[in-house]
């Protein structure tokens, strides 16, 4: 998770796309500015706004360096939401995520990675072969009971 203040521009934006979840304060303060210096965004900057971003917008935002204030990023998706305090924000999504399975997470964030660069049949195998290794496992059965018994779960990692 990113939480992002202040300005993200080239690598710095690169580095918070990476992250699976992103917060920023309204102000900050977002750009591709490599074209600026005469070069191209790497660090998989491309790869990485192809998926959150329309292409015609990674195009101009690219081609221009434009810089982008949190509120378009969001509308945009280069962000996931807004936030007086990101950090805050985060790290309470965090402990959220947290009290969740974790090899349900980790599952689901394996089928997330997948989703963009493969087709349906591949998603939906996908899906199958990860619900297999959860189902009946010893996660999968704490959840269903801590459910039923109305209180937290106690996973194992």
């Amino acid at each position: 998770m990113a939480a992002l203040h202040g300005v993200a521009f080239g690598g710095g934006l690169q580095i918070a796309l990476g992250s699976d979840i992103r917060f920023a304060t309204p102000d900050t303060r977002l750009s591709v500015m490599e074209i600026r210096w005469g070069l191209i965004p790497d660090m998989s900057g491309m790869a990485l706004m192809r998926t959150l971003v329309r292409d015609d917008v990674v195009r101009e935002l690219t081609w221009t360096g434009r810089q982008v204030l949190g509120e378009e990023a969001a509308r945009l998706g280069l962000v996931t939401g807004l936030s007086a305090d990101p950090y805050e924000t985060a790290m309470a999504l965090a402990k959220d995520i947290a009290t969740k399975s974790p090899t349900a997470i980790r599952a689901s964030k394996r089928l997330l990675n997948c989703v963009p660069d493969s087709d349906q049949h591949e998603i939906l195998l996908m899906e199958t072969e990860e619900q297999v290794l959860l189902m009946g496992s010893a996660n999968q059965k704490e959840a269903l009971l801590a459910h039923t018994e109305k209180r937290d779960p106690m996973f194992s990692d």
